[in-house]
């Protein structure tokens, strides 16, 4: 962790992996009085599971209401008695889409894929964190990997957390009516909109959900891509974008742009990850840098345009992330803040990843070819099946 920036009235910094976030979470919690929120994809039952889950139960133990939101699919495998423990610590837990079963899927197709897949947290509507560190230790322990994932997350003291705290207050909301709706009767629940404030235009919370904010993430990368005059990076775990985002970073290149993509090394999920593949030749052909992170496996989501547009957040640049999971990113104008992320991802680049070069095309065999092709079009009839059909993607 390095030194804070001082943006719009708000007090910023940027962690790097759950080394430098998990304490400083876990030390916010502990400094609560009033209010304790938290989203997270994934909560897992290992070592910073165990941490997280303490310092909720100490903040409760002490009079602080604590509400904490779970992806149903991310966190299916925490064990019910870490929930059960939870709640009689008084630390209320609620399930976001937790049934998922083959009638689900075929009465509800098109939602069948929908998760909340955004890590967030505030505590007394002063302090909030954003970005994409699930609660799970970051140093794989089914790999013979020693490093950490290479992830992000901001830490917001300031005007900014309060808007953070509403989001999440309203999301808590609607996930408790919709699992009431499930448990007790067929009524209709109404279709909550979460208001919005009047952000600073230095510092934007920027939201992805099946309502009122559909493109919003989308639109924010597209903007700054278009209007980048001198350099592009972007470090993405999951780097699928569609045709309409592939243009605009061609574009870029070709007037004269350096467009920096840093992308998965590691097998993960391999056909997404093939899947991306099939993008290289049309990419690296208009003079676009791709290099691969070696070190571990790449969890970021983030990119810095220009050194004075920076993102951090859980968006993935896949059909998943831009086209069904509530997402939430972190737009940031401020040449400190920029400049700190910008400095981390060179270093990550120089120092953790390999180039791949004109050589790539030429290497792979007829074999590899078909297995990155193949992988694209899987990935894009998985998302039509979804019910998901959009313009230029």
């Amino acid at each position: 962790m390095t030194g804070s920036h001082q943006v719009a009235g708000n007090q910023i910094t940027l962690l790097r992996n759950g080394t430098e976030y998990f304490p400083q979470l876990c030390a916010d919690i502990d400094a609560a009085q009033q209010a304790i929120y938290l989203e997270t994809y994934i909560f897992a039952a290992d070592e910073a599971g165990r941490m997280i889950a303490d310092a909720l139960r100490r903040a409760a133990a002490r009079g602080v209401k604590v509400q904490m939101v779970l992806d149903g699919y991310g966190s299916a495998e925490l064990p019910q008695h870490w929930v059960d423990d939870l709640r009689a610590a008084d630390v209320g837990v609620q399930w976001f889409r937790r049934e998922i079963s083959p009638f689900t899927l075929r009465r509800n197709r098109h939602r069948r894929l929908r998760r909340m897949h955004r890590k967030m947290a505030v505590i007394d509507g002063k302090v909030a964190f954003v970005g994409g560190i699930n609660i799970i230790n970051d140093i794989s322990t089914y790999s013979d990997l020693s490093s950490s994932h290479l992830d992000y997350a901001v830490r917001v003291q300031g005007i900014v957390a309060e808007e953070i705290q509403a989001t999440m207050r309203h999301l808590w909301g609607v996930v408790t009516w919709a699992n009431f709706r499930r448990r007790a009767s067929k009524l209709k629940w109404p279709d909550l909109v979460a208001k919005r404030h009047s952000t600073t235009p230095d510092i934007t919370l920027v939201l992805r959900d099946n309502v009122r904010h559909r493109r919003e993430i989308e639109r924010a990368y597209l903007k700054a891509i278009v209007g980048a005059q001198r350099e592009i990076i972007i470090a993405n775990a999951y780097f699928l974008p569609g045709r309409v985002f592939r243009r605009a970073l061609i574009h870029a290149a070709k007037r004269g742009v350096r467009v920096v993509l840093l992308l998965q090394g590691k097998v993960e999920y391999w056909i997404q990850h093939y899947a991306t593949h099939a993008l290289y030749g049309e990419l690296m052909g208009s003079g676009i840098e791709i290099y691969e992170y070696q070190a571990s496996y790449l969890h970021a989501k983030v990119a810095v345009v220009d050194g004075q547009w920076a993102t951090v957040g859980s968006s993935n640049i896949d059909p998943y992330s831009l086209l069904l999971a509530r997402e939430a990113n972190l737009v940031i104008r401020d040449a400190g803040f920029a400049g700190e992320l910008r400095a981390s991802l060179l270093v990550a680049i120089s120092n953790e990843a390999v180039r791949i070069g004109d050589e790539y095309g030429r290497t792979r065999n007829l074999f590899g070819r078909l297995i990155a092709h193949l992988s694209y079009g899987l990935v894009r009839l998985l998302i039509g099946v979804s019910g998901y059909r959009k313009r230029g993607s």
